[in-house]
């Protein structure tokens, strides 16, 4: 590439592209976007972006000729006004918050780590593992096993982009939500979760399974030995639904009261990554806490666990790894599992929804004792 006659390195190249496709060749003052030959480039939304924010004029003739080499003065106008009106120094300054930030998300939270997208190149997980997947669904508004995803496979790992509109202005604007945490009708369960910025993680955390037809008081699990609850229902158990066998839920004050759910505690108002929950966030609501576990409830509930986990497995429907073992069985039986299995993958131990959560079990240990 060439910036008036001079060659520059690839490692500069690198750097520029970006910035170079929305450069513009001519004038100092602000134009509209009238452009009449990017229709159809492939970075035309970018110009467009650029000149609405007055960083882009275009040529006289109302041309922007996207693919004319581009001269050092030229480079100096466009990112003087880029700099003028906080673009790229919005996020990329001498601060240290988005790098740390990206090293939380990558280096400490599941999201970020190979776990969550590896399964990303099938089909029926695009809709949740992976970047490219994800937000493609989210910004339309589809449910997570929605069938227009299922051809995404170019699978990126959980990064900054999965979750913010990164580089769609140039400016702060970016850390916009993918989806602009728009209310989230569940795929599997009549609810609607929402709850601000929380509704951007109950996209994904959710329950994934439909509830199992019961036929002559029994349920088929066919070949399947991951029957019940995949992975993070959270959003379902906060909202108190999808049980079986009759037991009743309702929304959690964790649901009703905080106002944006999951990213309150999960992040704080420091935006913490890594989505481990502090104690200390907690205490304008409950004064004093100095644990998770209150009034002994994570106690409470993993004991509920443990018990009702031994009762399953004797019961000959699950084995030690709760994988389901292929088989008819009664109701009661597969409805103990079901239900054992939301409270089990929620991983909170009943923090999210503890009235829920300990019903469920007392479900399963009525049924199967």
């Amino acid at each position: 590439m060439r910036i008036g006659k001079r060659r520059i390195s690839k490692r500069l190249v690198f750097i520029l592209v970006p910035v170079v496709v929305v450069l513009v060749g001519g004038g100092s003052a602000f134009a509209a976007v009238s452009f009449t030959d990017i229709s159809g480039n492939t970075h035309e939304q970018s110009i467009i972006n650029m000149a609405n924010r007055g960083i882009t004029t275009g040529f006289p003739d109302g041309t922007f000729r996207p693919n004319e080499p581009v001269t050092r003065g030229q480079m100096m106008t466009f990112l003087d006004r880029n700099n003028s009106n906080n673009g790229c120094t919005d996020c990329h300054n001498e601060g240290t918050e988005l790098v740390a930030r990206a090293a939380q998300m990558k280096e400490r939270s599941v999201h970020g780590t190979g776990e969550a997208f590896e399964e990303g190149t099938r089909g029926a997980c695009a809709g949740c593992h992976g970047t490219e997947g994800s937000k493609a669904r989210i910004n339309a508004g589809l449910p997570p096993h929605d069938p227009s995803v299922e051809a995404i496979v170019n699978v990126s790992p959980m990064g900054c982009r999965t979750c913010h509109d990164i580089h769609f202005n140039y400016t702060g604007v970016d850390w916009a939500l993918t989806g602009d945490a728009d209310p989230v009708k569940m795929e599997y369960s009549p609810g609607t979760y929402d709850k601000g910025a929380g509704n951007l993680c109950a996209n994904c955390h959710q329950s994934r399974n439909a509830i199992p037809a019961v036929a002559n008081g029994q349920v088929n699990l066919g070949t399947n030995t991951r029957f019940g609850q995949h992975y993070s229902p959270q959003a379902t158990i906060l909202l108190g639904e999808q049980a079986m066998g009759g037991v009743v839920g309702s929304p959690s004050i964790h649901y009703t009261t905080v106002e944006d759910s999951c990213a309150s505690c999960h992040m704080g108002e420091e935006r913490n990554h890594t989505m481990e929950v502090v104690v200390g966030r907690c205490t304008s609501c409950h004064p004093g806490l100095t644990t998770l576990d209150r009034n002994g409830v994570q106690t409470e509930i993993q004991g509920m666990l443990d018990q009702a986990k031994q009762l399953l497995i004797a019961s000959g429907i699950m084995n030690a790894d709760d994988r389901s073992i292929p088989g008819i069985y009664a109701e009661g039986v597969a409805a103990s599992m079901w239900n054992y299995k939301l409270v089990a993958t929620d991983a909170s131990k009943g923090i999210h929804n503890p009235a829920y959560a300990r019903a469920l079990l007392q479900y399963v240990i009525d049924t199967l004792q």
